[in-house]
């Protein structure tokens, strides 16, 4: 970000002193002559005409990436928004959430249940599972979830899909599906190494199946690639039903991006850190 906040001015430096100098040079150059005032106004607008369109490109040019940093600024820690989705809304309720058959780590019948709605592709949701996103510099706060109330049993994650990025993204949570049908134990271990790998978002690097059975053969050698592959091409239209009914859930909550957390009554929109997961989750346990 830094980087972006230098450049700027010195453009904009060159802009100005590269117009200093220009019209120096006119103004340097121009001789008075009476017989020849009008081919001098003539000349000067021309060389004028042709100085404005290379400025205006370099300020358009300025402009709009200007805009592109200070939108991502503004975007912060927060989350990936999906394309016309309605803003969050605060009427929601965990009981209204469907669990049953979803992937959870946790006590089945934990009294706290957070359901959690991501996207593979996301670097937000990376932010919040594993960390290691230099842009987003926060402190993952999945890890602290897990180390104060999911091995304390007072907590149940049950992991939603809303895939929205690309083709990866949906691919992604198919194989997400098929690992827990047939490797529920590894379904965490899986995502976790998802998450690592996460590279350029959206279908630019890892993410496709080729790459995900990659992964799995060298980090998780416990895991048969060709039964999972088996697995998504027997039931491809139900694991994608149930995926579509996801991020329809998910929007109905008011969820417009990844990630997106319903926990008691309670909305949180983004990659909040641990102490705001951590208010609403105390207050439900007392």
């Amino acid at each position: 970000m830094k980087g972006h906040k230098h450049e700027i001015p010195e453009k904009q430096n060159v802009v100005r002193e590269a117009g200093t100098l220009v019209r120096s040079d006119l103004l340097s150059n121009s001789k008075p002559n009476t017989n020849s005032n009008q081919t001098m106004n003539t000349e000067t607008k021309r060389d004028m005409s042709a100085l404005y369109v290379p400025v205006s490109i370099i300020i358009a040019a300025l402009i709009i990436g200007g805009g592109l940093y200070f939108g991502l600024a503004a975007k912060g820690a927060s989350g990936t928004a999906a394309p016309d989705r309605q803003q969050p809304v605060a009427n929601v309720d965990i009981k209204d959430v469907s669990i049953k058959g979803e992937p959870f780590i946790g006590k089945a019948n934990a009294p706290v249940v957070m359901a959690f709605w991501s996207d593979f592709q996301c670097p937000f949701c990376k932010a919040f599972e594993t960390g290691g996103i230099p842009q987003i510099n926060i402190e993952p706060a999945l890890p602290l979830l897990i180390t104060e109330y999911v091995n304390t049993g007072k907590l149940k994650i049950v992991f939603k899909d809303y895939p929205f990025l690309g083709e990866d993204s949906t691919t992604a949570a198919e194989y997400g599906r098929a690992v827990w049908d047939l490797y529920p134990a590894q379904y965490f271990a899986w995502r976790t190494a998802m998450y690592k790998a996460q590279d350029d978002e959206g279908d630019q690097g890892f993410g496709d199946a080729a790459s995900i059975d990659a992964l799995i053969q060298k980090s998780l050698s416990q895991m048969d690639v060709a039964a999972i592959k088996a697995q998504i091409a027997s039931k491809k239209n139900a694991y994608d039903a149930i995926i579509a009914a996801n991020r329809e859930e998910g929007t109905k909550m008011g969820i417009n991006g990844t990630p997106g957390f319903v926990v008691g009554k309670a909305l949180i929109s983004g990659a909040e850190q641990f102490p705001k997961f951590k208010s609403v989750i105390d207050d439900l346990l007392k």
